[in-house]
């Protein structure tokens, strides 16, 4: 395995992470997730992605089960979880509870997963989303209390546009406070242009770190939505049917097909290949995979290995293949 900086913070991530979003709760048990978060630590992951709203706060207690299981010492693994959509309560869809960056919601979210997670702490918290209704100053101030009083050690944004991101931290260096350290945005070969571009300048003038998410674009980049939308996929579950349209796009396929051709003569698969990529770019500090089957995870993690085939020859036959078919 291969570690990589958090950008310009001291913390070390390995380059390939290990994730829950829509697997956890939904196809996989806490047995499967002791099975997966082993393998993957048998990699070498060292980070495990989360979030508040993840199965409804599930997929939080399925890790924190998970870990308590596997007994690893806590000084080896990275944890994070992710604050914004809420979670609905036995009282309700309250104001703030859901859709908010404000003080309350936030001080009484990260007790609340800490609870799930069964953890003294959390390595990394993410603002899930921007929330414009809030004063920026509000949540800086509410995610530096956070790590003031030791229940997190590093925050950063999902999703931020450039312009959040550094306002955000402008407020934290201009009041001596904790400072926005990392990003998770989407990133792979059909949505690039928020790390490829908008995010440009923060890596120097800031030194932001990128964890990426969906590197596989949802499972478009495997090549299994080619012929429709398999039963066991992730696109086969009601809640994520919304997904469908996107995955069945007979052009964005097409250049699957193109990619699966450069993929075999190098031997690996579409999927691996997909990730290597997303490795190549040197402003990633770790790409988060996921899985809902041992086997999937195994295939995922030898996309380190592809990494070093991808020559700059390579590169340009990936990047001709996809061309200008990305957002």
């Amino acid at each position: 395995m291969e570690y990589r900086r958090l950008g310009r913070a001291g913390l070390k991530v390995s380059a390939l992470s290990f994730g829950s979003w829509v697997t956890y709760g939904n196809q996989v048990d806490e047995k499967a997730a002791v099975e997966m978060m082993s393998a993957a630590r048998d990699y070498g992951v060292n980070f495990f992605d989360n979030a508040e709203v993840y199965a409804l706060g599930l997929s939080e207690e399925l890790m924190g089960a998970a870990l308590k299981k596997l007994g690893w010492d806590r000084l080896t693994y990275i944890v994070s979880t992710k604050f914004f959509w809420g979670l609905k309560t036995r009282f309700g869809d309250g104001i703030n509870e859901k859709n908010t960056l404000n003080r309350k919601y936030l001080m009484q979210a990260i007790d609340a997963s800490l609870q799930r997670f069964g953890l003294d702490f959390i390595d990394i918290v993410y603002c899930h989303r921007p929330d414009p209704e809030t004063p920026l100053e509000e949540t800086v101030q509410a995610m530096h209390d956070m790590i003031a009083r030791g229940k997190a050690l590093y925050w950063g944004t999902s999703e931020w546009s450039a312009a959040d991101v550094h306002a955000a931290w402008q407020i934290a260096d201009r009041h001596h406070l904790h400072k926005p350290v990392v990003e998770q945005p989407q990133y792979n070969l059909f949505h690039r242009k928020r790390v490829e571009q908008e995010y440009q300048r923060l890596y120097a003038d800031i030194g932001l770190g990128l964890t990426t998410w969906s590197p596989l674009a949802s499972g478009l980049l495997t090549g299994k939505y080619a012929q429709g939308v398999p039963s066991d996929s992730r696109a086969g579950l009601k809640s994520m049917t919304w997904m469908q349209e996107r995955l069945l796009d007979r052009q964005r396929n097409d250049i699957v097909a193109k990619l699966a051709a450069v993929a075999k003569e190098i031997g690996c698969t579409t999927a691996q290949l997909a990730i290597a990529w997303c490795l190549k770019n040197s402003q990633v500090s770790t790409v988060i995979t996921g899985a809902s089957r041992i086997a999937q995870l195994h295939e995922n993690m030898k996309a380190l290995e592809i990494a070093a085939l991808l020559t700059p020859e390579v590169m340009s036959r990936i990047q001709a293949a996809v061309g200008d078919n990305h957002e």
